[in-house]
């Protein structure tokens, strides 16, 4: 056994995916193995001749990863990444009754010990760059220090990142984004010059100044909203008292809507989260500043149109890193409509039509839209913070939640379909039908009309509209 598994295991940590180098075939074994426990088999490689077998309703092991190993356990281990993962353990001393001896020849232990990520040997990063960003994951997960010596290596490497296949740099930056530290994480990643290669939107961010009502220049606001989503969204009521007020007023407003808490710890796609993909969105949410940057006569900073250019570039970086299509809609969508809970609440309560609107253009984002902005504002404002301003922002915040949850308003039964439409209005099936049935819930939602025949009546206006503009 070796790896990640029994580095937690020494931590005390949970873990639930084991891995095994074994000294035979991978792929043959694997086979067997997984007829055994009635498991699952795939290749992971077949080259490399690397195999996993998932368990089906595995509560303490929920997948065995087997690989070959190389020549002997000591020759295996010097090739691993960090000497907190550089350790083993035979197997079948596990099914002894005496504490099973720890192979460990590069002191995993006593860095685990003492909090440090430390790599193996040099030339680790080389032979595969994605440990690069393992390696900060790692710092974020655990709350390790990272080595002074492995930081000037990674340092050297950094460049080499780019290398890696997208989906394996997706996964580990989401591993950052899931933790309650992503913030540290991406300075720590930025610091190193990893960010650029993972994220290079993001460079153009840095020193470009804001408004005075901002603390920080774009850059650094865009991580502080990070930081806002790693407290705000933690679990547990944060030491420092100034945070400790935020996370209480915030989850006190939330006690109204118990779904909400659940809902961050859904998955959206391929074991991300979507309090991960929230963070990736906060990172990304101005990134489209620079170019938007404008100056009136009076002198005024200006970022018209950041918001829909931002998640123009956030959808093309999710793309980039192989995002569901999903998880695309919703990172776009939450970029785009960030600033749209304070718009819609300018001149006191959003309307209902504006609450119908808001929640049909944010969609399955309409809940992490609100959060978003809750920690855009945080990020803003900084140590300048008003409270006054905070809890009206969490009203206008509550005001909404409201409407989302009374299911009546927020998705009412259709009073007629598309085909109602086609029949009554002598259309042919198309775009039109679509437009006149949005009109058509829109007014329902906003109590405009309540009955069959009324909503025909108001899709019959629509058309004569519409044939008038033509």
């Amino acid at each position: 056994m070796v790896g990640g598994f029994l580095r937690d295991a020494l931590l005390g940590r949970q873990s639930h995916d084991v891995d095994l180098a074994v000294a035979a075939d991978p792929l043959s074994l694997g086979r067997q193995l997984a007829d055994a426990l009635a498991g699952h088999f795939f290749a992971l490689h077949e080259e490399h001749k690397a195999a996993r077998i998932v368990l089906a309703g595995g509560e303490a092991i929920r997948s065995i990863d087997l690989v070959p190993l190389r020549v002997d356990i000591g020759a295996d281990l010097a090739q691993r990444d960090l000497t907190i993962n550089a350790m083993a353990v035979p197997v079948e001393a596990l099914a002894g009754e005496r504490q099973p001896s720890i192979i460990d020849p590069y002191d995993g232990r006593r860095d685990l010990a003492e909090g440090t990520v430390r790599m193996v040997r040099p030339e680790a990063f080389r032979a595969d760059p994605l440990r690069l960003l393992r390696a900060v994951r790692l710092c974020a997960e655990l709350g390790f220090t990272l080595d002074p010596q492995t930081a000037d290596v990674m340092a050297e490497d950094a460049s080499l990142l780019s290398q890696a296949a997208p989906e394996r740099q997706r996964d580990e930056l989401m591993r950052i984004l899931a933790t309650p530290r992503a913030a540290p994480g991406l300075r720590l990643a930025d610091e190193l010059g990893l960010l650029e290669p993972l994220v290079p939107e993001v460079t153009a961010t840095k020193g470009e100044e804001q408004p005075k009502e901002h603390e920080w220049d774009v850059f650094d606001h865009s991580l502080e909203t990070v930081a806002a989503l790693d407290t705000l969204l933690g679990s547990e009521e944060p030491a420092d008292g100034r945070w400790a007020r935020l996370w209480r007023e915030l989850w006190e407003k939330m006690e109204e809507f118990p779904a909400v808490g659940e809902h961050f710890q859904e998955e959206v796609s391929e074991g991300h989260t979507r309090a991960a993909l929230l963070k990736l969105a906060a990172l990304l949410h101005d990134v489209a500043k620079p170019e938007t940057r404008t100056i009136d006569d009076d002198g005024r900073m200006r970022f018209f149109g950041h918001a829909p250019a931002g998640a123009a570039r956030a959808a093309v970086v999710a793309r980039r890193l192989r995002f569901s299509g999903a998880e695309v809609r919703q990172t776009e969508a939450m970029v785009k409509e960030h600033l749209r809970p304070l718009q819609i609440a300018r001149d006191g309560p959003p309307s209902r039509r504006a609450l119908y609107r808001y929640f049909r253009d944010t969609g399955e984002a309409a809940i992490d839209v609100l959060f978003l902005s809750l920690a855009d504002h945080l990020a803003t404002v900084g140590p300048r913070l008003d409270w006054d301003d905070w809890q009206a922002h969490l009203n206008v915040v509550g005001f909404i939640l409201a409407w989302r949850f009374q299911e009546e308003l927020a998705a009412p039964p259709r009073l007629v379909t598309g085909h109602d439409l086609i029949d009554a209005l002598d259309l042919t099936p198309g775009p039109l039908v679509g437009r006149l049935l949005e009109a058509v819930q829109e007014a329902q939602a906003t109590g405009e009309v309540t009955t069959r025949e009324q909503a025909l009546a108001l899709a019959r206006q629509e058309l004569e509209r519409m044939e008038a503009r033509l």
